[in-house]
């Protein structure tokens, strides 16, 4: 088994795609209209989705923004630098969160962005797993 893809709702496609590709650096992999069901969807990552787990992001045609919810997280993206990646990404127009640093519990360095629809992303540096318990 492995993860295919996380789904999001976006209220402008054509806004988050901009988003995940030009500040996060994720290529659109594909894009399809469903008339009948008054949607369309785009798939983006970092690679062929057979081999990756990707973003799906759905446009529900009419639909504009939603309810965040509470049981809402965020998405985790690795880089090689979290201080480059989170400057690099608010240079591009990214909202961040939280700047660049170490965690608050531990030594992982991290960061959060938002996306347009208000969807968090996290930025973990290599190496991140060293302040996850192994036992």
């Amino acid at each position: 088994m492995r993860i295919l893809h996380t789904m999001l709702r976006v209220g402008d496609l054509d806004r988050s795609i901009e988003f995940y590709t030009g500040v996060m650096g994720m290529e659109l992999i594909r894009r399809k209209d469903y008339p009948d069901g008054d949607f369309t969807i785009a798939f983006l990552g970092y690679g062929d989705e057979q081999e990756n787990a990707v973003l799906e992001l759905t446009y529900n045609w009419g639909q504009s923004d939603y309810d965040m919810g509470t049981a809402y997280g965020h998405i985790a993206i690795e880089v090689d630098d979290v201080y480059e990646a989170t400057a690099k990404a608010q240079a591009n127009g990214a909202k961040v969160l939280r700047e660049a640093g170490p965690m608050n519990a531990g030594t992982t360095i991290l960061s959060f962005l938002e996306d347009p629809d208000g969807y968090q992303i996290e930025l973990l540096g290599k190496g991140w797993q060293g302040d996850i318990d192994q036992n």
